[in-house]
């Protein structure tokens, strides 16, 4: 095993991300198996759509883990993102393109208030994403008057779709890919290769030492959960991209989808070591989970048990390999 894993080319792409790709190949095989629906085109494109929105969440949670710190606002505040921004685009007139921005916005303002409240206030993590969770709630299902959104079709003017997927002729192009393929390399260029990214990651792993050094630990603390925030607010335009209509009060379910891919992908529950390329094939194996539970019939709880087992072995594995590094 230490011969594979000292081999140049795997220590070049990552033992883990090996693992989980292939995992991911696995799954596809024994789901086309099990049901030969799921090799159609249609099947695809509908995990995709699941892929897209999760995908940026679980980008932006990654940045926040890495800190050693949680947010379960991220679904909630990706739906009020677009409940407000929604609701501005079709019962106020509010041109798209602004909508879009708004929406964005929104995101990146709960971001600012969850920055505060855990790198200047010194609440818990846990404490303030939860509190940001019932105010993201409230404040969506308030504004829309607990009244759904539907947001406009491409037939409506809705171009924004075309950052889901473009027809073309009888086919469907899913852009939607290559926008989160693109950010999450962007991600992972701020994550290993900026100061931000660099301080990030050491806070995780020794913040009062990090302090010490001289460094403005509240700032770039701050800095993560903005970066998250920003993140939940584009998830926003990929969700009604590919769903349409949002629904007050919801979204809390998705926090868990995204931290799991978070903590499938490699980065520690305990801060200080993240991959945004194990985040982004994470997604991938939860999209296609979710697929594929879906094509044989059965109901989405069974993902959720699914799921939760693969957490649980998950950061079980953390912590081994954690106590092996601290016993060397």
């Amino acid at each position: 095993m230490n011969k594979i894993k000292n081999n140049p080319i795997v220590k070049k792409i990552g033992f883990n991300r090996i693992v989980l790709l292939c995992v991911l190949v696995l799954m596809y095989v024994i789901f086309a198996v099990l049901e030969p629906t799921f090799l159609s085109y249609p099947r695809i494109l509908s995990a995709l759509n699941y892929a897209y929105f999760l995908g940026f969440l679980a980008l932006g949670a990654t940045f926040v883990i890495a800190t050693g710190g949680i947010d379960f606002s991220i679904g909630t505040v990706m739906f009020c993102s677009a409940l407000i921004s929604g609701q501005l685009l079709t019962k106020n007139n509010l041109p798209l393109a602004a909508a879009l921005i708004v929406c964005i916005l929104v995101g990146t303002t709960f971001g600012v208030l969850n920055g505060i409240m855990v790198a200047y206030m010194g609440l818990p993590s846990f404490i303030s994403s939860m509190a940001s969770m019932l105010l993201s709630k409230g404040i969506g299902t308030a504004f829309t008057k607990a009244q759904a959104v539907s947001w406009p079709q491409a037939a409506q003017g809705g171009w924004f779709r075309n950052l889901v997927k473009i027809n073309v002729g009888t086919a469907a192009i899913p852009t939607g890919l290559i926008c989160l393929a693109v950010v999450a390399i962007l991600c992972s260029i701020i994550l290993n290769k900026t100061k931000a990214g660099r301080y990030i990651l050491c806070l995780g792993s020794n913040k009062e030492a990090v302090r010490l050094s001289g460094v403005n630990v509240k700032k770039w603390e701050c800095t993560a959960y903005i970066l998250c925030g920003t993140l939940a607010g584009i998830a926003a335009i990929f969700f009604v991209g590919a769903y349409s209509i949002v629904q007050p009060g919801l979204g809390d379910t998705y926090n868990n989808d995204a931290i799991a891919s978070c903590v499938m992908g490699g980065t520690s529950m305990s801060g200080g070591l993240a991959s945004m390329g194990g985040t982004f094939i994470g997604v991938m194996i939860i999209s296609l989970l979710q697929e594929g539970i879906l094509a044989m019939g059965f109901q989405k709880d069974w993902q959720y048990v699914i799921t939760g087992i693969i957490v649980i072995l998950a950061v079980y594995a953390d912590v081994r390999s954690r106590k092996r590094r601290g016993n060397r």
